[in-house]
């Protein structure tokens, strides 16, 4: 019996980013889908990673649900997030998410902005569905 190859995951999270991810939604003040992560062209590193919320979710958005939390991701950000772990860490200074994200090449000083190389042609047949250029 031969073994099925295993999709590489989009987006995994920590417990931590599970739980402030629950947190967020439960006090937004409305009824939300959830939260939506992309990415977009910004800052000196060239991308930032961008969360929303969303009352609808598009239909080509990709659904991630992890420990109780739930994300959907920007289709034209698959190409770049494709094996992420998405966590939460507070410090005595600042909170927030951080992505460790197998795909960046490089980040400015400030930590705001990233180099993200788009996975290779190879990850993209064996995540198992069309992950378009953009």
């Amino acid at each position: 019996m031969s073994k099925m190859p295993q999709i590489p995951k989009i987006l995994t999270l920590t417990d931590a980013a599970a739980e402030r991810i629950k947190q967020i939604i439960a006090s937004a003040g409305k009824t939300v889908a959830g939260v939506r992560v992309g990415v977009k062209n910004a800052g000196c590193a060239g991308m930032e990673y961008t969360l929303e919320f969303i009352d609808t979710p598009d239909p080509q958005d990709d659904m991630v649900e992890d420990k109780g939390a739930k994300l959907f991701i920007d289709p034209k950000a698959i190409l770049f997030l494709l094996g992420t772990n998405m966590d939460y860490q507070v410090d005595k200074l600042s909170s927030g998410f951080v992505f460790q994200n197998p795909n960046q090449t490089d980040a400015c000083g400030c930590g705001e902005s990233v180099a993200i190389t788009p996975i290779s042609q190879a990850q993209r047949d064996a995540f198992g569905k069309p992950v378009e250029l953009s």
